[in-house]
Parts: C-alpha cells; structure tokens; sequence
C-alpha cells in the first residue's frame, strides 16, 4: 500500500526519483499515465494489468468506458525503474499534468499520484473542506 505525502524534483531529463519507501514495490516496474484532476497515475504493472482486465471487461458498446480506456492505454508508459529508483516521465505527460520542477508525489493506496508542487497545493486547500464532510457517503458506517 502507498501511503504518505513527498516532495521530489524533476531533473533536467525528465527524471523523477522515486520516493525510497515506494521503491521495492515499484522496483518490478510501473506504468505511468493520465489520472483525474490533471495528476499522472502511477501503478506497479500488476496493479495495472489488474485495471486493465476491468476495462476488458466492459462492453465495447459502453461509450463511456471505451473514452476512459482510449485516453487511459494511449497515454500509458511502462518502464523499470534505474538502480537509483528514477523514472523518465514523457514530455506529454509533464505536459498534461503542467510538470515543472517542483513536485509533489502522494501514496493513494494501490497507486502513487505525480502533481505539479502548486497544483497539489490548490487542490488541497480546494479539497480539505470537503474532505470533512463526505466521510459517510465514502465509507459506509464511517470509520
């Protein structure tokens, strides 16, 4: 499980260090694509492969799932890591997400988030009023 809030750079190639707790689990290899609200998505390639047989799964004749799996595999990277933990993020993908230099790289449980230092920030300030108040309809009984 990904958990926790880190603060890497990009490098001058494009490269993102991994956070060190995140390693050994995405040592094996990821795949890095477009997520929701303008973040990159990156999965372990099991993880993946998982979400990929769902997709599968749906109707062909589902509009919706067949525009999700379009944009979601198009714009899919798989690579492994270096032996120094870094990933190579596509220019299409820095440039989706507005990747700088300053990122901030966030567990979200079966996957790891990539957003732009200002983005997160806004979508936090954004979000943590909310985040108060949608805990029942999220999680049923509450916690």
């Amino acid at each position: 499980m990904f958990l926790g809030t880190h603060t890497p750079r990009l490098d001058d190639k494009g490269r993102l260090i991994l956070p060190a707790k995140f390693r050994d689990e995405l040592a094996g290899g990821v795949v890095i694509t477009k997520g929701q609200d303008r973040c990159l998505y990156v999965f372990p390639t099991p993880e993946f492969q998982r979400i990929a047989e769902q997709l599968r799964a749906q109707p062909m004749t589902h509009k919706a799932a067949r525009a999700y799996s379009r944009v979601f595999f198009a714009s899919a990277h798989d690579e492994v890591p270096d032996k120094q933990g870094r990933v190579t993020i596509p220019a299409h993908l820095r440039a989706y997400a507005g990747l700088d230099r300053d990122l901030v790289v966030i567990g979200a449980s079966t996957r790891v988030e990539i957003w732009d230092k200002i983005a997160w920030e806004t979508y936090l300030a954004e979000s943590e009023d909310d985040f108060a108040d949608i805990e029942e309809g999220v999680l049923p009984g509450g916690l």
